[in-house]
Parts: C-alpha cells; sequence; structure tokens
C-alpha cells in the first residue's frame, strides 16, 4: 500500500493568499503614490516662488554690495552702498516718514478694527449689512479709494474741511497740500480701508470666547469696562499679536496709496522707505543702491517682528 501524506491545513497557504504581493510592498507603493500627489499640489507653488520670489531677493540681497545701472556687469563696492545710505538726506526723512506712518497707522487701526468688532459683534438688526459695509473698503480699487479721499481732503471744496468749518474751525487743515498734514491724511485714509479686514478677525475672535467668562464676570459684579479689560482683551490676546504683526510688515512696505495719493510729497513729507527703493532703483537705475535700501528695510522689518515674537513668548510664560 502506499501512503500518501498530506500536508497540515495550518501550514497550507489559505487561496486568498496565494499569490498575494508582501503587504511591505504595497504599502511602500501607497507611501510613494500619496508624496508624488502632494508634490504634485505643492511643487507649482515651489516653482513660483522659486522663480518670482526666491531668485529676486537673493540677488537683490547681492547686488547690495554692488554698483550696477542695468548696462555692463555689475562691481563689487563691499559697504560702499550702507556708508553713502548715511549720508544721505533723502534716506533719513525717508526712513523717519516710515516710522511715523507706522506709528500711527497700527494703533489707529487696531483700535478702530477692534472698536467695530465690539459693536457689530451684537445681535442687532442689520448686522451683516454694517459688516459687509465696513469690510468693503478694503476690497475696494486703491486707486478709487486715494482719488476719493484726495478730492474729500480737498482745502478749499472738500467736504471734510467744510464739515471743521462748520463746527467752527476758522482754519482748517490743507491735509495733501500741506507738509505738515500730508501725511496724517495718508494714514487716515489707509485706517479707513484697511480696519474692515482686520475687524472681521476680531469678530472671529470675540465668537471664540465663552459666554460663560462674561456670566462669572458679572456674578462677581464686574462693570462692561471690567469685562472688557479682564476677559476681553485676554481671550483677544492671540488675534491681537497676529494683528499686530501684519500691521507691522504692511506699514513698512506701505508704498501704493502713497505713490497715488501724493507720490511722496508735497516735498518729501510722505516719501517712505519702499518709495525710495522704486525711484533709485527704477527711476534712476541705481540697483545696487535700491537694493542695499532694501536689505536695510527688510532688517527693520524682521527685526521689529522678532521682537514682537519674543514680547509675546514673556507674556504667554
Amino acid at each position: 500500500m502506499s501512503h500518501v501524506t498530506t500536508q497540515p491545513d495550518a501550514a497550507r497557504p489559505a487561496p486568498s493568499e496565494r499569490g498575494r504581493p508582501p503587504r511591505r510592498q504595497g504599502r511602500s507603493r501607497q507611501v510613494r503614490r500619496n508624496t508624488l500627489v502632494g508634490w504634485s499640489f505643492i511643487l507649482p507653488n515651489f516653482v513660483g516662488f522659486a522663480l518670482f520670489t526666491l531668485v529676486p531677493v537673493t540677488a537683490a540681497f547681492v547686488l547690495a554690495f554692488m554698483e550696477w545701472n542695468s548696462f555692463g556687469s555689475p562691481e563689487w563696492v563691499g559697504l560702499d552702498n550702507f556708508r553713502r545710505m548715511l549720508g544721505d538726506e533723502n534716506f533719513r526723512v525717508a526712513l523717519f516718514n516710515t516710522f511715523f506712518y507706522a506709528g500711527g497707522h497700527i494703533p489707529l487701526t487696531l483700535v478702530a478694527a477692534l472698536t467695530l468688532a465690539i459693536v457689530l459683534n451684537r445681535k442687532i438688526r442689520g448686522v451683516q449689512f454694517f459688516r459687509t459695509a465696513a469690510f468693503f473698503p478694503y476690497i475696494t480699487s486703491l486707486v478709487a479709494v486715494a482719488v476719493v479721499w484726495n478730492m474729500m481732503f480737498n482745502p478749499t471744496l472738500g467736504p471734510v474741511n467744510q464739515i471743521l468749518e462748520t463746527l467752527g474751525m476758522a482754519n482748517p487743515p490743507g491735509w495733501t497740500a500741506s507738509t505738515d498734514w500730508a501725511m496724517p491724511a495718508v494714514i487716515i485714509t489707509s485706517v479707513w480701508r484697511d480696519m474692515g479686514y482686520y475687524m472681521v478677525l476680531y469678530l472671529a475672535g470675540l465668537q471664540t470666547i465663552p459666554e460663560e467668562y462674561y456670566e462669572a464676570a458679572r456674578v462677581d459684579g464686574a462693570n462692561a469696562w471690567q469685562r472688557f479689560w479682564h476677559v476681553t482683551l485676554p481671550g483677544l490676546r492671540p488675534v491681537t499679536f497676529f494683528v499686530v504683526v501684519m500691521l507691522t510688515i504692511q506699514s513698512f512696505k506701505i508704498l501704493d496709496l502713497i505713490v497715488v495719493m501724493t507720490d511722496g510729497g508735497p516735498g518729501r513729507s510722505t516719501l517712505v522707505l519702499a518709495q525710495l527703493i522704486y525711484r533709485e532703483g527704477i527711476r534712476e537705475g541705481r540697483f545696487g543702491y535700491s537694493s542695499a535700501i532694501a536689505l536695510v528695510l527688510f532688517f527693520i522689518v524682521l527685526t521689529v517682528t522678532v521682537f514682537q515674537f519674543r514680547l509675546n513668548e514673556r507674556r504667554k510664560a
């Protein structure tokens, strides 16, 4: 008799497992596929960033130490552009005007946006309309905003001075026609245009504060000011930090509104660093000196932003 040996069932592979690739190989293929899909989404953005931002910024950093007028080859001059900057009166005026604009635009926009957010966070009739109306200037054409506000600030025919004369002011300001009032006029226009956008951010922050905190404060006898100071402001600290950082960056690189409203005038009363960079580089063709000013502006913004981050970390601690 012949004996037939059979394989135990436990050692025999299941029919469903026959011919199946190892699990590790399948997982590695899935990981590679997911990686390729992810890169296909972000690669166009990286390529655009490299071509239109990273390469020009790197070139500007190198040009800051060179002399070049777009004709011929750049010539290495070391720190000559920065030494020239120290004796350039236009640079000193533009630096002062930039800080003056930032010192007015940042706090005024912050206060106006927060005030609007608190007022429009209540359940009142037509609140959606008022929120839209407050946000609308931010999406309006900047040229249209500048032209309309220039008409409003007209020293003789503008409604702003007519209202001030009606209120009893004998000699209203000259606004954009005056060296003393041109920058305040630009700041007022900027605040009016930007406060709607930051109001939306504050509205989002206000709606994340639990109502129980206000109820507990009322039970403890806190009045409206105390609730605002001890509940609202601490609850809005992350939003306020973000708003201050964004306003700082936006304020130091202001250019478009000033170019349309005053073009740096009257005289040099509204000349800022970004406009000086444009004038020296595009109009005068001094690309090395223009890049040096841009490098200084970059480090100013970087220093202020890092200081804000450090201050915010200390408050958290």
